[in-house]
């Protein structure tokens, strides 16, 4: 049940990480750090879904062609090839995370290639970025930016109605978006380019959640929430006429201009009381659709109608579909069916209890049938079946009485979209899936419809911790926001069950016996119950511990490493410890609550902790601290450590901010003493994995900022040299809750992202060739070249290039040629810098990627244009040296 969705740092975030403050150490000279190339491949643990799908959007001139929006993970393109999701914001960068909330989208249907994304997580504090509209002229591959004056708010109260943002039908160099916090309505007339607020525009609207809320989250005005077309007011290549705006105001939700945006009104006649969630045009019969609730949504509601307006009269009809007296929901999801628009659909987004309610109209309104209605309570019976064998975890290993069901139909069920060219085809967003079906009018013709996830590829989750146990059936155990965390025996399938018995809303830690890893622990957040948790089968099976008293959430838990004890330091009381599985906790001395713990992974007695600036350590297995004599370290609570696993007192801790001691730190004497690395500027995250070949030291990963660069850094020689191991298409925002390596996998690390879920990267580097590289002047000698198209449309592509260095020799630079066989356009690559004439392209190394050592490899990727054929090139060369083409 997602009741909550906030950054998992956003505290510290604005504390200054990102207030743009000066650095606390000035950027390390080239020759204190060294950015070698690796070749990394990056994918998702797969869990499929998660989070919150507030927005499905199809393109109404193109078939198959449609995207998904969510609060805080990206935008989404379907691929009908695969029945799968490509997501589209993952080169959002650390500076820019709160780009990653989406509360709005447009597909063009003019110009198909075009799509818009309305982009900023928090219209408070927490995000402390103003928001932006984003425009891609390739279906999401590449983007500019066009910046905004004022936040948006994807994951702000009333993220589930829209669309927001809207391109003109007619003449789609003009667009119209809905902004929040009383800046009123915009318009771009250069195809998003630029913005400037419709001066005339009589009311930014006025409701809010909770005025009371002095965070300013719950009390920003929600403002204008939606922007319709009426497109049979236009022609082609001129404004369109007549224009519907919905604002957050219950006494005046509906406004019309019918003079392409000239002046406006509002329209007579219209429900009071109530706030139109959505404003849906059904051109043909001349109907504006309107779902309304007595809340914003996506959680509240209480209260609601449906409405139909007759654009040509002015009439309003009520077309609810049950009385208003029998509603304890609200209306938002609605949809017409393109095909036979008099076909209508909605949702009873905050119906929580028993299931969320979905309504059908073949007459426009007239007479409603529902998804599943009483027999004679409390049976049911339904319209429909479901099977989530693909994510059988949608079940969240409920089974309730009657009338509940599991798997629930669904619930904040705000994104309701029939398939523009398809009346079988229906998607609907959920608070944690995309569910679909491709036999809907069975519906209509008395037999049961077939509902399953629509969801592959599309990865929602807040990861707040990882562990990668060195034995055991777990690969990887993971601690989420919202639906728990999984344990992964296999990365490339979705886990059975999220952790169960307890199942925490938001696990916020956990911790394995790294010397006998079937003993792990976890702890986190839920309503009522246990806030601990065991598992003495590598996280397979889980029994609840209890909780001391004053526990009110997870805060974070050591394991000894041998199991025998575990110390924990939870929300609402102060640190505790205890021996065997938590059945009596004792209360630590000597450190501070809030503190965060974890454990030597050598000495079972030993543990330590970090609170405000003060390392604290335990060798009587958690009873007493004692605070270290270190000095220089962060001086704020943004920081994670830990102990190296096979050496007692081996410890590195990350962390700080931008406006103090910021960096990471290595001790190595039990955390007496801690050594600054110069050659860091920031990190946030520190992670060990399998050491290289030959390394006597584990490969260290972590979240950072190195020669001048944020991203993913690995070092094989205990951070005397770095590599950083993704690319700026491979950034996910905000990566600073948790990072680790993979004990058995040399190259693997996973990475914890604030809602694109777990992703994690394969090296090309298998044998373990090391951080650094000893350069020769010259890229001579053996050579490779794999060329991949990865997405193809009408018009333009999208490319991978991978050139291997098979010689025996580094390179400290190269130069790759080819020629297009069909005359082939690059439009913009990236990961390298290009030329191109004619026919030929020629692609040269950035600065960070020089060094290819003999054995790796190096990628770019590329989005070009194309017409008639797209044949791959047929041969390269690495400057006069021909390449093998794989």
């Amino acid at each position: 049940m997602r009741r909550t969705r906030i950054l998992t740092a956003v505290l510290a975030l604005t504390a200054g990480l990102l207030t743009g403050g000066p650095l606390a150490l000035a950027a390390p000279s080239s020759a204190e750090v060294t950015l070698a190339a690796d070749t990394y491949t990056w994918k998702n643990a797969r869990i499929d879904g998660g989070g919150f799908v507030p927005g499905i959007v199809f393109n109404r001139a193109e078939r198959n062609l449609a995207y998904a929006r969510t609060d805080i993970g990206g935008a989404y393109r379907w691929q009908e090839s695969t029945k799968t999701w490509t997501p589209l914001l993952d080169s959002v960068g650390w500076d820019r995370w709160g780009h990653t909330g989406v509360v709005s989208l447009a597909s063009d249907s003019v110009d198909p290639n075009k799509v818009y994304a309305a982009v900023g997580t928090y219209t408070n504090s927490w995000d402390p970025g103003n928001g932006a509209v984003l425009r891609s002229g390739d279906r999401g591959a590449s983007w500019q930016r066009a910046d905004l004056p004022f936040k948006l708010g994807g994951n702000m109260p009333g993220r589930g109605m829209g669309e927001r943002l809207a391109v003109d039908p007619n003449r789609n160099s003009v667009l119209y978006l809905g902004a929040p916090s009383g800046k009123g309505l915009w318009r771009s007339t250069d195809s998003g380019a630029t913005w400037s607020q419709v001066a005339n525009f009589p009311n930014v609207g006025n409701y809010a959640q909770d005025p009371t809320d002095t965070s300013g989250y719950a009390s920003d005005n929600q403002g204008i929430v939606w922007v319709t077309f009426d497109e049979s007011t236009g022609t082609a290549g001129s404004t369109t006429r007549t224009i519907y705006v919905g604002v957050a105001d219950k006494d005046n939700a509906v406004y019309r201009s019918t003079d392409a945006g000239a002046t406006w009104s509002r329209v007579a006649g219209q429900p009071t009381g109530y706030l139109a969630h959505k404003g849906v045009l059904d051109a043909t019969n001349g109907y504006l659709y309107l779902p309304y609730s007595d809340k914003g949504g996506p959680y509240d509601g209480g209260k609601g109608q449906l409405w139909r307006y007759a654009t040509a009269t002015g009439t309003w009809t009520n077309i609810s579909p049950v009385a208003e007296a029998d509603t304890y929901y609200g209306f938002s999801g609605l949809t017409i069916d393109r095909q036979k628009p008099g076909t209508v659909m909605a949702t009873a987004y905050s119906s929580w209890w028993p299931d969320t309610q979905l309504f059908r109209s073949t007459d426009s309104g007239g007479t409603w049938t529902k998804a599943w209605d009483y027999t004679s309570y409390p049976n049911r019976s339904n319209r429909f079946t479901m099977d989530v064998s693909s994510s059988p975890w949608l079940t969240f290993g409920a089974n309730p009485s009657p009338p509940e069901q599991s798997p629930k139909l669904g619930w904040m069920t705000e994104s309701l979209e029939i398939d523009p060219f398809n009346s079988n085809r229906m998607m609907y967003g959920t608070g944690a899936t995309i569910y679909g079906t491709e036999n809907l009018t069975n519906w209509d013709s008395g037999g049961q419809f077939s509902i399953r996830p629509m969801v592959q590829g599309l990865e929602e989750t807040a990861v707040n911790d990882l562990a990668a146990p060195p034995s055991g059936g777990a690969v990887l155990l993971s601690a989420l926001g919202d639906i728990g965390g999984f344990r992964h025996t296999d990365l490339t399938k979705v886990p059975s069950m999220m952790f169960t018995s307890p199942n925490f809303t938001s696990t916020t830690s956990l911790d394995y016996a790294e010397t006998n890893p079937g003993i792990v622990a976890r702890v986190g957040n839920l309503d009522s119950g246990p806030h601990v948790a065991f598992s003495t089968d590598n996280g397979a099976n889980w029994f609840a511990g209890t909780d001391p008293s004053g526990v009110s959430g997870g805060g974070t838990i050591a394991s000894a490493s041998d199991g025998s004890r575990f110390v924990w330091s939870p929300a609402g009381t102060g640190v505790q410890y205890t021996t065997g599985f938590g059945t009596s906790w004792s209360a630590s001395t000597g450190i501070p609550a809030g503190a965060v713990v974890e454990s030597d992974r050598v000495d079972p007695r030993t543990f330590y902790g970090f609170k405000s600036g003060r390392f604290y350590v335990s060798s009587d297995g958690g009873a007493t601290f004692t605070a270290s004599a270190a000095t220089g370290l962060p001086a704020g609570d943004s920081v994670r450590f830990k102990a190296l696993p096979g050496t007692k007192g081996d410890i590195w801790l990350a962390g700080g901010a931008t406006d103090g001691a910021y960096g990471l730190w290595h001790s190595t004497d039990g955390g007496t003493t801690f050594t600054k690395l110069s050659n860091v500027e920031q990190a946030d995250t520190i992670g060990f994995g399998k050491a290289a070949t030959g390394a006597t030291y584990q490969t260290l990963y972590t979240s950072a900022k190195i020669g001048g660069i944020r991203g993913i850094f690995r070092s094989t020689d205990k951070g005397t040299t770095w590599t950083r191991i993704n690319d700026d298409a491979h950034q996910w925002g905000w990566t600073g809750g948790a990072i680790t390596g993979d004990p058995r996998v040399y190259g693997r690390v996973y990475v914890a992202t604030n809602g694109r879920g777990v992703v994690y990267g394969e090296s090309s580097d298998s044998s373990g060739g090391g951080g650094g590289t000893d350069p020769t002047p010259t890229p001579t000698g053996a050579c490779a070249v794999t060329y991949k198209v990865t997405s193809e449309w009408s018009g333009g592509f999208q490319a991978d290039v991978q050139l291997s260095n098979t010689g025996t020799t580094a390179w400290t630079g190269w130069s790759l040629g080819w020629s297009f066989p069909n005359g082939q356009t690059v439009s913009q690559l990236w990961n390298a810098e290009y030329t191109q004439s004619g026919a030929t392209v020629t692609a040269k190394n950035v600065n960070w990627n020089a060094n290819v050592a003999a054995g790796s490899s190096v990628s770019f990727g590329f989005t070009g244009s194309w017409s008639g054929a797209n044949g791959k090139p047929a041969a390269f060369k690495l400057g006069d040296q021909s390449c093998t083409v794989v």
